[in-house]
C-alpha cells in the first residue's frame, strides 16, 4: 500500500516540521471500483449493505519494515450489486474521514498480480488476516 498525500504531510510535518500528529484510535478499510492515487480516493462502493470495515495492524520486521492486517475482514453481505472492486484504502473514520493508504488488490500469492473481485448480491467480501500490508523500505 502506498500512503496518500495527507499522510505523508502528516508523517513528514511530525518528523521534521514539530507539528505532532496524534494516530487514529480506530483504522477502517474501504473498497474502491476505480483506482486510487497518493491525492484521491477511488469511487468507493456505496449503498447495498456496504460499509467500512475496521481494521488491526501488527507491525514487525525491520528493512522492510511491514504493518499488516492482524485479523480477517469481512464486509457485510451484498444486498446487491457492488459492482468490481479494484482497489482498497485504509481510512481514519468510518465514514467520510481521511484516506491514509491505498493499494491495488492484488492476489495474495504474489502481491503483484491484480485480482480484481466482482460483488454481487449475497456476495461476501473477506481479506484474510495479514493479506492487507503496508511496507515501507
Amino acid at each position: 500500500m502506498s500512503f496518500s498525500d495527507y499522510l505523508e504531510d502528516k508523517v513528514l510535518d511530525h518528523v521534521f516540521g514539530g507539528t505532532a500528529y496524534t494516530a487514529p484510535s480506530t483504522l477502517y478499510v474501504g473498497v474502491f471500483t476505480s483506482a486510487s492515487s497518493d491525492s484521491s480516493a477511488g469511487t468507493e462502493v456505496s449503498g447495498n449493505g456496504y460499509a467500512r470495515q475496521s481494521v488491526a495492524f501488527t507491525v514487525s520486521g525491520t528493512s522492510p519494515t511491514t504493518a499488516a492486517s492482524s485479523a480477517a475482514v469481512e464486509f457485510p453481505e451484498a444486498t446487491g450489486s457492488w459492482g468490481t472492486v479494484t482497489y482498497a484504502g485504509i481510512f481514519d473514520a468510518l465514514t467520510g474521514g481521511n484516506m491514509l493508504a491505498h493499494a491495488q488488490l492484488t492476489d495474495p500469492a504474489d502481491f503483484t498480480t491484480a485480482l480484481p473481485k466482482t460483488i454481487g448480491t449475497g456476495d461476501i467480501l473477506r481479506i484474510s488476516a495479514g493479506n492487507l500490508k503496508v511496507t515501507l523500505d
